[in-house]
């Protein structure tokens, strides 16, 4: 029986299928975990934190789906649905945390709706009302662009979580630690394909140009705190970006460096009034991501999986 008034049954059930919350390990990050949300925290900030975080990894997971069936090689194309799976996992738990932290972010589906909390928020909600940065959500492109675009985020992510374990709020420092193990292994297969890109043919070369020429403008993004971020970042309970770019820098520099890649000039993507994906305001490809995303959610919403 499954039990929809907890965020975070679904994610630990006894049933055949509960270790597919947790993409490709199957150990569960919450096991002995005190999962009340500390008194002096800023519950509001802590469920918009945690939907920045779940959103990020979500929009991510769904965007290596689409290589199911289209990647380059069998090898590559289970490499990248495992990398989605262990993001969908991070993205379900976090979404769940967000739901606890804060129930009226959950969007109203009806009274009687079965649907979780976690996939209310994945599916019900609306482009504006997503928090992810717009790097997560930049088109495929080709094989080569999927690459760049996974090493700049997964070595920002690895730096951020490496930093969250050490968060006052349990559940984040759990979920950090069993992320990190995950994110080791996203940044360094994307460093590797890079790599032998870089210094492969003139053609995966220039795949790799094209690629850092692409994805290069929404790096200055993900080193913006939001007011959110530097709130909790003061309380113990998250992590100020700012001070992760350095650590970035370097391993980015090494890895495009083993390439036979040149550091891009530092440019931006812009926002408006200094606003971008965090708040709401993304690129034209999320709104395509998301009405395939969440096109049978919407169509039955009362349904049941």
């Amino acid at each position: 029986m499954i039990d929809h008034d907890n965020a975070y049954g679904e994610l630990i059930g006894e049933d055949d299928h509960g270790q597919w919350a947790f993409g490709t390990s199957f150990d569960d990050p919450l096991v002995g975990v005190d999962t009340t949300v500390p008194e002096d925290v800023d519950r509001s900030a802590l469920a918009r934190y945690c939907l920045m975080l779940g959103d990020d990894a979500l929009i991510s997971s769904h965007r290596l789906s689409e290589w199911c069936a289209h990647a380059p090689e069998l090898e590559e194309e289970m490499a990248l649905a495992n990398i989605g799976l262990d993001l969908l996992g991070q993205a379900r738990l976090l979404l769940a945390r967000a739901a606890a932290a804060d129930p009226t972010v959950v969007p109203f589906i009806s009274e009687t709706s079965p649907v979780p909390a976690e996939d209310a928020l994945a599916f019900f909600r609306t482009e504006s009302q997503l928090r992810c940065v717009r790097l997560c959500e930049l088109d495929n492109g080709d094989f080569a662009r999927t690459i760049l675009r996974g090493l700049v985020f997964a070595t920002w992510r690895l730096a951020v979580f490496a930093r969250l374990r050490d968060s006052r709020d349990p559940v984040l420092a759990a979920v950090a630690t069993k992320s990190v193990k995950e994110l080791t292994y996203h940044r360094d297969y994307a460093a590797r394909w890079a790599v032998v890109l870089g210094c492969g043919t003139d053609e995966s070369r220039r795949r790799m140009h094209d690629a850092l020429t692409f994805v290069w403008p929404y790096v200055t993004e993900l080193f913006v705190p939001t007011e959110d971020e530097l709130t909790l970042s003061a309380a113990g309970m998250g992590v100020d970006p700012r001070g992760v770019r350095d650590e970035f820098d370097s391993v980015i520099g090494r890895v495009l460096h083993a390439a036979e890649l040149a550091v891009p000039q530092s440019v931006s993507a812009g926002s408006v009034g200094g606003r971008a994906g965090r708040h709401g305001l993304h690129t034209e490809a999320l709104g395509h991501l998301l009405a395939e995303m969440q096109s049978v959610a919407r169509a039955h919403p009362e349904g049941s999986w």
